[in-house]
């Protein structure tokens, strides 16, 4: 056989074995998706992903008790700012500034005709 031929059919030979790969390939994933949805495998992802968030977060946690301590603490202020506010005297007097809040609504209804 010449070089050309030989060239050729070692071609069609790799040729033909790719093609039969794709085919294998193709059909493992038909059989693979009539077990289980694309839906429900977005899920078992979504979940697998959950869980290892939790997990990360339990553990970075406990290696860091302080600093959680220190956020829910920060939070819990955050919360209470308010009465902790009015406690020292600081706090917003409630009933004028809904005084003038009712009051700029009013002005604002009479602009614009309502």
């Amino acid at each position: 056989m010449t070089d050309r031929k030989t060239r050729m059919l070692e071609d069609k030979y790799l040729r033909d074995s790719a093609r039969a790969l794709v085919e294998a390939d193709m059909q493992h994933l038909k059989t693979d998706l009539s077990h289980k949805s694309i839906g429900a495998r977005i899920m078992d992802r979504a979940k697998e992903g959950a869980v290892d968030l939790y997990e990360e977060a339990v553990d970075v946690a406990e290696d860091n008790k302080g600093a959680l301590a220190a956020l829910v603490a920060a939070i819990v202020v955050w919360f209470a700012r308010n009465p902790i506010l009015s406690i020292f005297g600081l706090g917003r007097e409630t009933e004028e500034d809904e005084a003038d809040e009712w009051d700029l609504r009013d002005e604002l209804a009479e602009r614009f005709g309502r």
